[in-house]
């Protein structure tokens, strides 16, 4: 379990105000963060020190796991992230089989000595255009930071609203709430809104690929298109940038990305679709004949 303290000074008056606050949020973060409150006084009405201690873990599929030292510089919100989200691990046939938190099941050493295979979705979002909207995830980001991809890229959670297999329920309604949480998309009480039925689940991918030498991804990936004209306001913490993109400026990216240029780089995840359907589905959509190509019972292995 991992500690951490910070030394305040205050006035008297202040302390019992500070204290209730610290209390409140104390039971905002649940059981992960128990924070310990000391104090010294050495003389009447003299300022108070006060020492907060907060121990953090995560507690996961396999037991409760400290924050290594070695990700202490990670930032505050990923490294959260990281030990709060439980991943749905499932395998090869998609079966769920347990769950684990998100930091170790993109540990490259879990994933290739346990095999630990986690669900995961892909959102392809179009406009009315029919232009597909991309992202580049953030600089912060663990796995793949600054790579541009397609619009969302997450996993459903381990709770029971994302772990629905009736329609893909579950994995739609991850979609909703991931694109809110990194776009600002609202789900459902606006014009520009994201309906989990207006999402189109066209099929499904196994991949595994390398960050760098401790991260990366094992994941068994939902493929939704939907097409929707939104309003963005992507989420610092998670997206750097976006951009709309027809197929011609698409395949500009795609010779950008192989010659190198412009440092560009895009995810593994986002190739394998691109390389495999992406073109032949937008097609599709543009016919209105999206339906032909779907096929939820085959799991494409893709390297």
């Amino acid at each position: 379990m991992a500690q951490s303290s910070i030394v305040v000074t205050m006035s008297q008056h202040m302390f019992k105000r500070s204290v209730t606050c610290v209390s409140h949020h104390s039971r905002s973060l649940g059981s992960r963060a128990i924070p310990s409150l000391s104090f010294s006084q050495r003389r009447p009405n003299a300022p108070l020190t006060l020492t907060l201690t907060a121990s953090v873990s995560s507690r996961t599929a396999m037991g409760e796991t400290s924050v290594p030292a070695a990700d202490a510089g990670m930032d505050a919100v990923q490294r959260r992230l990281m030990f709060e989200d439980e991943c749905i691990l499932v395998d090869e046939n998609d079966r769920v089989v347990g769950h684990d938190s998100k930091y170790n099941c993109h540990l490259m050493e879990k994933i290739e000595a346990e095999n630990l295979l986690h669900r995961a979705f892909s959102v392809f979002l179009f406009n009315s255009k029919y232009e597909l909207l991309l992202q580049q995830r953030s600089a912060t980001k663990v796995t793949f930071p600054l790579v541009w991809t397609n619009t969302c890229c997450s996993h459903p959670l381990y709770r029971e609203s994302e772990l629905i297999e009736e329609n893909t329920l579950g994995v739609r309604n991850a979609a909703q709430r991931k694109l809110f949480d990194e776009l600002g998309i609202p789900a459902e009480d606006s014009a520009e809104d994201l309906p989990v039925d207006q999402f189109t689940p066209l099929g499904r991918i196994l991949y595994k690929a390398p960050s760098d030498g401790k991260w990366g991804e094992h994941e068994l990936d939902y493929l939704l298109f939907i097409v929707r004209d939104v309003n963005v306001n992507p989420n610092p913490d998670e997206v750097a940038d976006i951009k709309y993109v027809n197929r011609d400026q698409l395949k500009e990216l795609l010779r950008k990305a192989d010659a190198g240029e412009e440092g560009l780089k895009l995810s593994p995840w986002f190739r394998l679709v691109v390389d495999n359907f992406l073109f032949k589905w937008w097609d599709h959509l543009e016919r209105g004949t999206l339906g032909e190509v779907i096929d939820m019972k085959t799991i494409h292995k893709l390297t």
